[in-house]
């Protein structure tokens, strides 16, 4: 028992019980509370803060009854089976396996399941349904940026932020605890194999819909993907286009020969403003108007119309391969 819970102990001991009897005493607290309480609290400043312990070490624990709970909090339906096997790491089921060798357990019974065909099969289906999505939702946004921003939905920072805040961590069968980043994005990535085999692939894809794809709510998409040679990619993207060749224009300068010096660089293309900026020098303020110009053509500005988190794509647009 931690010392924690030995505090608890002894403040519910030196409680008193609420009756006649008692009214002498309730306002006051045991002699020996303080100095039990100090003792405590010395041991317990003396070891160092206390490690983190999962909840299934608790005596009130019921994983059957967690996993079901898990499932109803989505409003999906799994089959128990998968989804438990989706929350048993790779690891723990070696370590499964090895401590019933040890017991003498026959080995036809040694046979346990682990999330990496679930995780595989999930981790196709999620990068399948963000390109489709992101292709109707930033329609002219190149390739390039799609690219760059899926990478950023199905990272592992981006899953394991998810996979957190659904409540997976305490339900997570691993030898580490608490989980890795890397661990609670492979598990989210089983979660979405197992929705896949238990319910079909169409909740499957409105799971990564409702789950992933909104993590571009109120997202700045530019410090998600930023051209690295933004002026030659406007360039080919106007002759693309036939939007007629992009001219850098000065529109203005202040404190040109001081420390504090800024240039405003205008774009035009067929006499139409496709951006401005600002920066230090007319090089930097140029790259700045590019960037602009890039977020307007390829509609991408701060004010644009928000992504459509209601879009249900058929499974015949989605390239599962």
């Amino acid at each position: 028992m931690s010392l924690l819970r030995c505090v608890a102990g002894v403040i519910a001991l030196a409680r008193p019980i609420n009756n006649a009897s008692t009214i002498q005493t309730q306002r006051h607290f045991k002699r020996w509370v303080s100095p039990t309480l100090r003792e405590l609290a010395h041991r317990v400043k003396k070891q160092g803060p206390q490690k983190p312990e999962p909840r299934s070490g608790f005596v009130e624990w019921n994983y059957r009854s967690e996993l079901f709970a898990f499932g109803k909090r989505l409003n999906e339906e799994f089959q128990l089976p998968l989804l438990q096997t989706a929350f048993t790491q790779r690891t723990y089921a070696h370590q499964e396996q090895e401590r019933q060798r040890m017991l003498g357990i026959a080995e036809a019974d040694l046979q346990t399941a682990d999330n990496s065909q679930l995780a595989a099969k999930g981790a196709h289906i999620a990068k399948a349904y963000v390109e489709a999505y992101l292709q109707h939702a930033l329609p002219k946004v190149p390739s390039a940026g799609h690219q760059a921003i899926a990478s950023y939905l199905l990272g592992t920072e981006t899953l394991a932020h998810v996979s957190t805040h659904l409540g997976t961590k305490e339900l997570i069968f691993s030898t580490e605890y608490p989980p890795s980043s890397e661990t609670l994005a492979q598990t989210l990535q089983a979660i979405i194999g197992a929705l896949a085999d238990s319910s079909g692939v169409e909740r499957a894809f409105l799971f990564v819909r409702d789950f992933i794809c909104t993590q571009l709510n109120q997202k700045d998409l530019l410090e998600i993907w930023t051209p690295e040679q933004p002026l030659q990619l406007l360039s080919e993207v106007c002759t693309e286009r036939q939007l007629g060749e992009p001219e850098p224009r000065l529109l203005g300068d202040c404190g040109k020969n001081t420390v504090l010096a800024a240039f405003q660089v205008g774009i035009y293309a067929n006499r139409q403003l496709l951006g401005k900026g600002f920066g230090e020098n007319v090089q930097t303020a140029t790259e700045t108007a590019a960037i602009d110009a890039l977020q307007t053509v390829f509609e991408m500005h701060e004010n644009r119309r928000p992504f459509d988190f209601r879009m249900q794509l058929e499974a015949k647009n989605v390239k599962l391969g």
